[in-house]
Parts: structure tokens; C-alpha cells; sequence
């Protein structure tokens, strides 16, 4: 089976939005609670996995969101060594093929009946490894608003990002920060 996806800050931030669905970061709950969302999940991120799919391919995807966590707050010889694991789970490693566009894409390349969250783990080991290799460890980060909890990768050019989701909690901060202003003045 072959996953595509378009470099390693693609499959950085698929890696990265992936465990800030997690009930620990969403105080709504999780944002995959079953194989719908899961499959809104990976066509929002232009993920299209084979066909086959699992009655516990939801279970193995949560499992892996808290592996790829662990991958983000770990330090820079762990990230490298742990990512590295995640992109050999699924057989083969990932290759560039030109997309029909004549575009270098990626493609993880995975053993006959991977599971989804093995071919998973080859697309978001491989954008975690690109974005040690070409940004740094520092790149690795905490969400900066309070109370949450959500971790993330900077693949922004700047490298200036502090939010986890900079449309929730940017926009919570922003608020916040509005109103101390508004209550200041009053």
C-alpha cells in the first residue's frame, strides 16, 4: 500500500494535529471518537490510506497519537530514535515519486496488510524526522496558552508559533487578553 503526502512539514502537522484530538488537550472530549471522525481526519489531511480497513483501526490510531506525543516531548536523540521506529513499523520506508503534476511527493511505502496505524506511523515518523533534520529540536513545542495542554511542531517559516492550534487557542489567549484590557480601562 502506498501512502502520499506532500513533505515533512505535511506530515509534521498531521502528526501534530493528530494528538491534540486527544481528550488530554480538547476539554470537549475527543476529537476521534469513532471511524467517521477518524476518516474526516484523514481526508482533511490529504492522508488516503488502502481501502482495508480494521474493526480496531480506531484503537490502533489512538494508541499511536499517544506514542507520537511521547515522540514530541521527548529530547532531540529520542525524537530522532523513537520517530525512526515509527516510520520502520510499517515495512518499508517512505520514497519520492513524482505525482501526476510531475510534483516530488512523498510516499510511505508499506508492507502487504499493514494496519492503518503502521502505514499512520511511516507518514508522521517520516514529517517528525524531516523537521528535526531541517528545523532543529527547538521547533518541538508546548502549547504556550494556559491550560493546555497540546504540544506541537513549529513548521512555520518565522519559527515563531506558540499555539498548538493557534484558531482555539490563539484566539482564546486574544480574548482573555482583550478583556483584561477592556476590564483595565473600565
Amino acid at each position: 500500500m502506498k501512502i502520499a503526502f506532500n513533505g515533512y512539514a505535511a506530515g509534521a502537522g498531521a502528526a501534530t494535529d493528530l494528538v491534540n484530538t486527544s481528550p488530554r488537550v480538547r476539554s470537549a472530549g475527543d476529537a476521534l471518537p469513532d471511524s467517521p471522525a477518524l476518516d474526516r481526519f484523514l481526508a482533511e489531511h490529504g492522508i488516503c490510506p488502502g481501502a482495508t480497513r480494521k474493526s480496531d483501526d480506531l484503537a490502533e490510531v489512538h494508541a499511536l497519537r499517544d506514542e507520537i506525543r511521547a515522540v514530541l516531548e521527548a529530547d532531540e536523540d529520542e525524537v530522532a530514535r523513537r520517530a525512526g521506529e515509527l516510520v520502520a513499523r510499517a515495512g518499508t520506508g517512505p520514497l519520492l515519486h513524482r505525482d501526476a503534476n510531475g510534483r516530488w511527493q512523498w510516499h510511505a511505502e508499506t508492507a502487504p496488510h499493514a494496519a492503518l496505524a503502521d502505514e499512520l506511523a511511516a507518514v508522521f515518523g517520516t514529517g517528525l524526522l524531516g523537521a528535526l533534520q531541517s528545523l532543529g529540536h527547538d521547533r518541538f513545542r508546548h502549547c504556550a496558552a494556559p491550560d493546555c495542554d497540546g504540544v506541537f511542531v513549529d513548521t512555520s517559516r518565522a519559527g515563531r508559533r506558540r499555539y498548538c492550534m493557534p484558531d482555539l487557542c490563539g484566539n482564546r489567549v486574544s480574548v482573555a487578553n482583550h478583556r483584561a484590557r477592556s476590564r483595565e480601562r473600565a
